[in-house]
């Protein structure tokens, strides 16, 4: 039999025609071509409607084996040792002999170079694999692409795992099927988030461009949280287990044994990927063993029904939204539901309080991105906990031990989001509602929303007071004086500060939040011209977080150090300071450390004469400052440097050329502004901006940056104990 597939190449063999187009998967097709090319047998693998049955076939149409490409559809064979006549049959072959079908395929076979397709094997893999392992030793000639959930674990298997479309791909393929049902349809934002829903599966992409003649992509998007009744359809010739999406997924399920099912409903409770240790406490128990569910979750792994991925916090899972739906409805039906999201919750407090207590430590960095790996768990956790009768406590405590990840690594506002829900529910553990009280406080202060600060930093002290808990007081003492210090009360900063350190040492406090307290003590003094308090207190905090391994609060030491630097007229070191600052908030993706440094370098830049690349600086952190909050905390002394800089700018460069240079930096993205910002080489003349020697007024009648004032009144210490 010789089939013309598609491009006028005839085929010998048994390959069905394509009816439809095959849009995308450039990528994968070429792949496939190679592992053939280098393998005898090449399994692809991957979820129910992932596509693998129509790349294989694509490929094998496309190989030029002298005896053909034979496709054995394995699917409707329930009886295993009916596989050999299966391949028998798809051979066309007739034997009256008494020989068994396993020799007449070895003696059919002998000497022909032949592509065989097995073609939904994963009912039946200890019949395929034993029919495989001995077709491969006794012919040489012979290639199988296999296609199934799962490995056939032969000796010499390549595995090929399909995973879903790409975005562009998946939008393709959903306007073509979109236009073979007659619908007119434009590429646009229903579509890609309709594809992005249906996790770029194309059997589902297919079913719901199967629903436009009587449905909208909007309104499909409205309906998809019904997916399984929504997205049905397939034409009659379509393999009953890919006329629908449920039965396509229902398919793998019924493959699972009942240990496989119970775990797969139980992970339904993630949301996005986890890890081992996560799977193996939250899904235990209730007929599985927390030392069993490795061994199941690897045979999960092996029918595609989890994805295994290398992230830069270890081995992760993941399951596509598709079948976590799937789990979910089985989860439900087993009773069991509640149960698993309270223990989904407990995990992922538990992670917060380890995380909260390992920042301050040489561990930041992997803490930095383990919340940022778990970010959607923790998402789920906190919902549940603030939607749940009873779970009030647990969510602000959740948000309130997650103020590290909301303050340091630049999720101010999704931070503001869940502590403003917490604190608005009467939880009846007031010591959990103080502390997202005071978290709310800082986190608002960073975005430069300075009224509800004051107001959750007011209830914070009083209620603190008035339960007598010295910890919530000298926090809220804290962040009040933080308040003071960017609304430009110096004097009133500086009184708070003092006050909250001399706490923090009363009760043996001492991590990042205190070393951030004395680092604005060192920025008050600074501002008020006592620059060798300043460094001293700074020279402090840096020598702690050595200690310690703490970089955090080591970048705003380097930054209020690099501020006295260039105040003494040393840009040269204040942008090697600025440079090791930049990169520590770059590495936790703390934006409003990058944007303040990145104002400074900006004056130190304009400072070495390079006019032009200052006022780029300045383009560039004026993008920024709206993902933050109120630019320079609306402070005039945090405002001063960036006039200075302008003013300076603007003389050497004129207007018309200064706005085009902020321009040109504003077009710049946030990674771009922070690498164009580390890479920049002083120039060579030095005399843009004079090194200062004495006060500099400023034409705004702000307070002076370099002003001398009156030495502190010492109230204990100026370290953090």
């Amino acid at each position: 039999m010789r089939v013309h597939q598609p491009g006028g190449t005839p085929v010998t063999g048994n390959l069905p025609l394509e009816l439809t187009s095959f849009v995308g998967r450039s990528a994968e097709l070429a792949g496939l071509r190679e592992a053939l090319g280098a393998s005898r047998l090449v399994t692809v693998t991957g979820a129910g409607g992932v596509g693998t049955s129509r790349l294989a076939a694509h490929a094998a149409a496309r190989s030029a084996e002298a005896g053909g490409v034979w496709r054995v559809e394995l699917a409707p064979v329930r009886d295993p040792e009916f596989v050999d006549y299966a391949v028998v049959e798809a051979l066309g072959l007739t034997d009256h002999t008494t020989r068994g079908p396993r020799e007449t395929l070895l003696d059919h076979l002998a000497e022909r170079g032949v592509l065989l397709v097995l073609d939904g094997f994963e009912h039946l893999v200890d019949a395929c694999a034993a029919l495989t392992a001995d077709l491969l030793r006794g012919l040489p000639g012979l290639r199988v692409l296999a296609v199934g959930r799962r490995p056939l674990a032969v000796a010499g298997e390549r595995l090929f795992p399909l995973g879903p479309l790409e975005e562009d791909e998946a939008a393709a393929l959903f306007l073509d099927r979109a236009a073979q049902h007659g619908a007119v349809v434009e590429d646009g934002p229903d579509v890609r988030e309709l594809c992005r829903r249906l996790d770029g599966i194309p059997l589902a992409i297919e079913l719901a461009a199967g629903r436009l003649r009587a449905l909208s992509p909007a309104q499909l998007l409205e309906r998809l949280d019904d997916r399984f009744r929504l997205l049905t359809g397939g034409g009659r010739d379509v393999l009953p287990r890919h006329q629908t999406l449920r039965t396509a997924i229902g398919w793998s399920h019924e493959l699972c044994t009942p240990p496989e099912r119970l775990l797969w409903s139980r992970l339904s409770v993630f949301a996005g990927r986890f890890d081992l240790e996560a799977a193996e406490y939250v899904c235990s128990g209730g007929g599985l063993a927390a030392d069993d569910v490795l061994d199941v979750l690897s045979e999960l792994l092996a029918q595609s029904v989890l994805a295994r991925e290398e992230a830069a916090t270890g081995v992760r899972y993941r399951m596509l939204d598709t079948v976590r739906a799937y789990g979910a409805e089985w989860l439900e039906a087993t009773g069991d539901a509640a149960r698993l999201r309270r223990r989904h919750r407990d995990w992922y407090v538990g992670l917060a309080t380890w995380c909260e207590l390992e920042w301050f430590s040489p561990r930041q960095y992997e803490v930095a991105a383990r919340v940022e790996a778990e970010l959607p768990n923790l998402r789920c956790a906190l919902e549940y906990c603030l939607t749940e009768p009873d779970g009030a406590p647990l969510g602000q405590y959740l948000a309130g031990s997650l103020w590290f990840y909301w303050a340091g690594c630049g999720r101010l506002s999704e931070g503001r989001h869940w502590l403003e829900r917490a604190v608005r529910e009467e939880s009846g553990n007031e010591q959990s509602r103080l502390k997202a009280l005071w978290v709310l406080g800082y986190v608002a202060i960073l975005q430069g929303d300075k009224v509800p600060a004051l107001a959750a930093l007011q209830e914070c002290r009083e209620e603190a007071e008035r339960m007598a808990s010295p910890t919530a007081v000298a926090y809220a003492e804290h962040r009040a004086g933080c308040l003071a210090l960017v609304t430009d009360d110096m004097a009133r900063a500086e009184t708070l500060l003092r006050s909250a350190l001399d706490r923090y040492q009363e009760i043996g406090e001492l991590n990042s939040n205190v070393l951030m307290g004395q680092v604005e003590l060192a920025m008050a003094r600074a501002f008020q011209g006592d620059l060798p308090t300043a460094v001293r207190l700074s020279e402090d905090v840096r020598q702690v977080c050595e200690d310690h391994g703490e970089r955090w609060a080591r970048t705003y030491a380097l930054y209020v150090l690099a501020y006295a630097a260039w105040s003494e007229g040393d840009p040269v070191r204040a942008r090697d300071l600025l440079a090791d600052c930049l990169s520590g908030a770059r590495t936790f993706r703390d934006l409003l450390g990058s944007v303040l440094t990145i104002e400074l370098l900006a004056l130190v830049t304009a400072a070495e004469g390079d006019f032009a690349e200052a006022a780029v600086l300045q383009g560039a952190a004026s993008a920024m400052w709206p993902s933050v909050g109120l630019p320079l905390f609306g402070s005039a002394y945090y405002n001063a440097p960036h006039e200075l800089c302008e003013a300076t700018a603007r003389e050497r460069l004129g207007d018309e050329r200064y706005e085009e240079c902020v321009r040109q930096g504003a077009r710049l993205g946030r990674e771009a502004a922070v690498s164009r910002a580390l890479s920049g080489a002083p120039a060579t003349s030095m005399d843009a901006v004079p090194a200062p020697r004495g006060p500099v007024r400023h034409t705004t009648g702000t307070p002076d940056m370099r002003e001398p004032a009156a030495s502190p009144t010492r109230k204990g210490g100026e370290t953090a104990g």
